[in-house]
């Protein structure tokens, strides 16, 4: 983190993290104004048309994570002000949440919210105001420019590999990196709760949230099926094609999903199943053994990268989920809106809509959004297929 007195906005989410960077960016004697974002108004488990006896909110934008970012900036000394993004969270983030499911994907809201809300929204309208850059408390490290080398500013994991948070962030460009702070980038989070201890913040003990900020209940089947049609289906056997039941709406479910399909889990020949496939056009979910879902090829679009484009050729490592592990890689086709990686290993439960994000060691080269793959080590004909999947 640079010496240099800088004007920073802290993004002030009401949990302990965000409080810690916060308050450690003062320390450095930076002028730290917090704000809090109002992402959406119905949240909280009080709000109207929440069940009675509904379990507390463990989302990150209720009201009471408000007033709880509102008492960190005032035992830090700073001004704290409340940032209205709701319109713009309900159309860049909910209503894509709503699309993407409607069409059998799996989208992932928080990386979304980070993509064209925090560290678009949030920070030009930072900079606009005379800001000189947007601190969060994500686990993540920012190395910054050489320029000696011409080097920009590159993405890294956090030190605490429990809680690296660099998959969420790989949207972000090296010109919005050259304008960001992570303070937490060398923190674990057993340190994060003591220093917060220390320091008197009353969020030093509060839970981590969990849920998807919007959905603060935690069923997101439940609140998909009171926004989107039903969509009834079959359910088939990938390995025989034999149809074993119906689903009385496939909208919420996703690949790799084992419970809740409408089958018992374990088959007659005691296999477990899981869904490998969602096809919407025709209604189906296909099901089968884990290891029907491994696939080596994924395709997809949207590329994001955290400095130069990779070419033809890049090895490294892709991670799918956010606390996955990663597999060897290579990539096999870049540009015209798509990219192509052939993994090294099979990769199991590859959900079309999730992230697939590129490593070399702990930097982070950039991200893609997955939309197709394909099982074994693919040929050119099967990857020129598949390809024409995407594109068509």
């Amino acid at each position: 983190m640079s010496s240099e007195r800088r004007r920073i906005v802290a993004a002030l989410s009401g949990g302990v993290d965000s409080a810690v960077a916060a308050a450690r960016l003062v320390d450095a004697g930076h002028e730290v104004t917090g704000v809090h974002l109002a992402l959406a108004r119905d949240t909280a488990s009080d709000a109207p048309g929440s069940a009675p006896g509904a379990r507390p909110s463990r989302g990150c934008c209720t009201a009471q994570d408000a007033r709880d970012a509102a008492r960190i900036a005032d035992v830090l000394g700073i001004a704290f002000y409340v940032w209205d993004v709701s319109e713009a969270f309900e159309r860049e983030v909910i209503a894509d949440f709503l699309t993407e499911y409607a069409r059998g994907r799996t989208p992932h809201p928080c990386a979304r919210c980070n993509e064209r809300i925090k560290f678009a929204t949030v920070l030009n309208r930072a900079i606009a105001l005379g800001f000189d850059a947007l601190a969060t408390g994500h686990y993540a490290r920012i190395e910054p420019a050489d320029p000696a080398t011409g080097r920009g500013p590159t993405l890294h994991r956090g030190a605490d590999p429990g809680k690296d948070q660099s998959y969420v962030l790989a949207m972000l460009t090296a010109d919005q990196l050259a304008t960001v702070v992570l303070p937490l980038g060398d923190a674990h989070k057993d340190e994060v709760r003591r220093e917060a201890a220390r320091r008197g913040l009353t969020v030093a003990a509060k839970p981590d949230s969990h849920d998807i900020c919007f959905i603060p209940q935690g069923s997101t089947r439940a609140w998909l099926a009171a926004r989107l049609p039903a969509r009834p289906g079959r359910i088939v056997d990938g390995a025989t094609g034999r149809i074993l039941g119906e689903v009385a709406d496939l909208t919420g479910l996703t690949v790799g999903q084992r419970r809740g399909v409408g089958l018992p889990t374990i088959s007659s020949d005691q296999q477990r199943r899981y869904v490998t496939a969602i096809d919407v056009a025709t209604a189906t979910v296909t099901v089968g053994a884990l290891t029907d879902s491994e696939v080596t090829l994924i395709v997809g679009g949207g590329a994001q990268w955290c400095g130069p484009a990779p070419g033809v050729g890049w090895r490294g490592r892709v991670q799918v989920r956010a606390h996955g592990e990663t597999t060897p890689a290579v990539l096999t086709d870049v540009g015209a809106g798509r990219t192509v990686l052939t993994c090294e290993l099979p990769v199991r439960g590859i959900a079309p809509g999730q992230l697939a994000v590129l490593y070399e060691g702990t930097r982070v080269v950039g991200s893609f959004t997955m939309d197709r793959s394909a099982p074994g080590v693919a040929p050119a004909a099967v990857a020129a297929d598949v390809v024409r999947g995407v594109s068509g």
